[in-house]
């Protein structure tokens, strides 16, 4: 009597606990880890000083949808960053520093494919060296990792050293 009342017990105990849903544990947001990857490529345009950046005049209706990108990214609208980045190239397409801007946005909102793409796309419309150079190859590394290649993100870097530029000798 008394083991098929402990018995009961158990199975009435575990029953109980059954019915109990278990909520799914939620992912972690992936906008944190996005944020870390484009704050990486940004700063691998830091140089030793003295480097040459040349900056070339730009439109002023470009400048207008940089700067709104710019805002609607501080404030994590970053869907509506990329419609800015992209009304912008719509206007000057060949722009290195615009299509970077567009690859950073494009890894806030993971599209990791097309980050790649617009750096790499900026880094043939640019100048091929410089602070500018080195995140389209951040990108490219960054991207590389994501896509759990190895090779590919050592030959980003290889890249991404080849564009550091010595300041000029001063006698």
């Amino acid at each position: 009597m008394i083991p098929r009342l402990l018995s009961s017990v158990v199975l009435l105990a575990l029953a109980g606990c059954a019915a109990v849903p278990v909520e799914p544990t939620p992912a972690a947001p992936a906008v944190p880890q996005a944020a870390a990857t484009v704050a990486t490529i940004r700063a691998a345009a830091a140089g030793a000083g003295g480097e040459l950046d040349v900056q070339p005049l730009r439109d002023p209706q470009v400048e207008d949808l940089r700067d709104a990108a710019r805002q609607q990214e501080a404030a994590g609208q970053f869907a509506a960053a990329v419609t800015s980045l992209d009304e912008a190239l719509q206007l000057n397409p060949d722009d290195p520093a615009l299509l970077q801007e567009r690859a950073e946005a494009a890894v806030l909102v993971g599209d990791h494919a097309g980050a790649e793409s617009f750096a790499r796309r900026a880094f043939e419309q640019g100048s091929q060296l410089g602070p500018l150079c080195r995140r389209h190859w951040a990108t490219v590394r960054q991207m590389r990792y994501l896509a759990h290649d190895g090779a590919g993100a050592r030959a980003a870097q290889q890249q991404l050293d080849a564009c550091r530029v010595a300041p000029p000798a001063r006698y």
